[in-house]
């Protein structure tokens, strides 16, 4: 399937399982506007798994896309690389609400007074509430760039419910975050088994 530019509404969501084949769907309509692309990456290299991952990605990125590393704050790179010839990809939503939830815990920790910070109910709310936050001012930025914005983000609540505290926020956040994105998102597509379906 091919996109023309016309065709790419200001804010689209592109959510799925993992490897499902969402991100690759994400760049080829990225590659296919063309625009000059953006692409804005979330996840940290914490681990050798991570790293191997990321480096998958950055090799399936042509060289002319400009890719901003930003783990917290993707709503300053919108801010300062907007342009009506741009493009925005922003890959993922997911990992970016994992990034400030355990930010706002880690924050949080001098303060908590628990022998186990996960799975203190009130600041896991506490900590969930601000990462929601944050993700309604990242949606209302990515509603009102000049460039499209491309977000991809991960269906997480369809399998097994996590046995601890911190699993369950998680879950539910990232549910109610793709819920917002997809509530003023132009168009909507999950990706099954590399195939895409636009839902909205």
């Amino acid at each position: 399937m091919q996109m023309t530019d016309r065709q790419i509404p200001s804010l689209m969501l592109i959510t799925g399982g993992v490897r499902s084949g969402k991100s690759t769907f994400a760049e080829k309509v990225a590659t296919e506007s063309g625009r000059k692309v953006v692409y804005i990456a979330t996840a940290r290299p914490g681990d050798d798994e991570m790293v191997r991952r990321i480096a998958e990605h950055r090799l399936r990125r042509s060289p002319d896309v400009l890719t901003v590393e930003e783990y917290y704050s993707p709503h300053l790179v919108l801010a300062e690389e907007d342009g009506p010839d741009k493009l925005f990809l922003l890959d993922c939503l997911t990992i970016l609400s994992s990034n400030h939830l355990l930010k706002y815990l880690d924050e949080n920790a001098g303060k908590n007074a628990s022998e186990d910070l996960y799975s203190d109910r009130r600041l896991l709310e506490e900590s969930a509430a601000k990462t929601m936050e944050y993700m309604r001012l990242l949606a209302d930025c990515a509603h009102k760039t000049l460039a499209p914005v491309v977000v991809v983000t991960n269906e997480v609540g369809m399998g097994v419910v996590p046995d601890n505290a911190l699993g369950r926020t998680f879950r539910d956040l990232a549910g109610r975050v793709n819920q917002h994105f997809a509530s003023i998102a132009g168009q909507v597509w999950l990706v099954v088994c590399g195939i895409p379906k636009q839902i909205k």
